[in-house]
């Protein structure tokens, strides 16, 4: 999920690992623009980053178990088995889970193009069931419509877009009747949670990106959290070559695998943001919640954060008929804003072969007309808030 130039421009990314869409304004070009994403890493991150480069243990190790077990405890689960990124954390969440060559998976058309991509590499078949128009997260009766007509679906992939989770208790239930696996695409939503849990504990695995924009980062990096031990044996074996314990040496390999591990740096980068991911995720909220009630009036739709939902705002987006001329108004006013998604991925030319090419899907094709996200990052001053609802307030005053 993804919007920003790379390189001299920070990568606006909101989903997994995009680094090449330009779909978001970047807030590199002036100290006085206010930017869609500024990632941050503490004077504790530096220094733990110089403690490991310092040790010489640079790659997988004691410093990547540790980053596991933390963040397995936050999410609540018993397992986390880090990974080089999100994508690869989809990847080997689906190895685990068993998919086979041409097994079915629903999951959401709008979305960053990794989710349905993972699928395809793992040799499944990405089916779309359409979205929620107030969450944009997965519709669980189009996924029954979905599961009812094929009898290909061996599992759900939902995706907890712009950091609220998708209706878990029915994607669930529904995952029960039919004999389904479900992963959760987590990978904007650490922290969230739906009825008193966290994103990342409702399937039976989970998904996390830590890209730089993500409500926390190692730089890159991912992770599959999960509660099966036989999951989290194989996952931790695909990202390691296939390496198991069968008592004869390091130079065991028991499965076919791949070389996705997590750094250690990049685990000590992660474990000085987890310590702050509370704090972060507060400050997004509080943003979203002043730019709820400055927008009451205006002819916008605001998110939407169900009861019993606690929604961490990766992305604050909002659902304007002018979307365009909005976007183009705040860049005006030098303020960085990005489509999440300008295009649903059953019309990216990829999946031009793809059966569900096709297929229609109304609310999310109506969404990725219409939507567009304005910054709620931690680094978002009360300045940059107010100038924030200054601009989209002055586009409609000027109507």
């Amino acid at each position: 999920m993804t919007d920003a130039e790379t390189n001299s421009k920070i990568d606006a990314e909101t989903g997994i690992e995009a680094e090449t869409d330009i779909e978001a304004t970047d807030a590199t070009d002036g100290d006085d623009r206010v930017p869609i994403a500024d990632p941050e890493l503490s004077a504790d991150a530096t220094q733990r980053v110089r403690s490991v480069l310092e040790s010489g243990a640079l790659a997988d190790g004691p410093e990547v178990r540790a980053f596991e077990r933390e963040f397995a405890t936050f999410c609540g689960t018993d397992h986390a088995v880090a990974t080089s990124n999100g994508t690869t954390a989809l990847v080997t969440a689906l190895e685990a889970l068993g998919l086979e060559e041409d097994d079915a998976v629903v999951t959401s058309p709008f979305s960053f193009v990794a989710s349905a991509n993972a699928i395809r590499l793992a040799g499944g078949t990405p089916v779309f069931a359409d979205i929620d128009t107030e969450t944009y997260t997965l519709d669980p009766a189009d996924v029954e419509r979905v599961v009812q007509e094929r009898d290909d679906v061996v599992g759900l992939l939902p995706v907890h877009l712009y950091g609220l989770p998708a209706d878990m208790p029915a994607l669930c239930d529904l995952a029960d009747a039919h004999d389904l696996f479900v992963l959760e695409d987590a990978c904007q939503a650490h922290g969230a949670k739906c009825n008193g849990k966290r994103a990342g504990s409702f399937g039976d695995a989970a998904c996390f990106s830590f890209y730089p924009t993500k409500n926390m980062t190692t730089g890159e990096g991912g992770v599959v959290t999960t509660d099966r031990d036989d999951v989290a044996e194989r996952a931790a074996q695909y990202v390691n070559h296939g390496r198991g314990e069968t008592g004869t040496g390091d130079y065991d390999h028991v499965e076919l695998g791949h070389n996705h591990r997590m750094t250690s740096v990049e685990a000590a980068i992660g474990r000085t943001q987890l310590e702050r991911l509370s704090t972060f995720n507060e400050a997004r909220r509080e943003h979203a919640a002043a730019y709820d009630e400055a927008f009451t009036e205006l002819p916008l739709e605001t998110p939407t954060e169900p009861p019993r939902y606690r929604h961490v705002y990766h992305q604050y987006t909002i659902r304007a008929a002018d979307r365009d001329a909005l976007a183009a108004s705040l860049e005006d006013q030098n303020i960085g804003t990005g489509i999440y998604y300008e295009t649903p991925i059953h019309r990216q030319p990829a999946y031009e072969t793809i059966s569900a090419a096709a297929a229609t899907f109304p609310e999310a094709e109506r969404a990725a007309d219409r939507v567009l996200s304005i910054p709620v990052h931690p680094n978002v001053s009360a300045d940059d808030r107010r100038t924030v609802i200054e601009a989209v307030r002055n586009h409609y005053d000027q109507q």
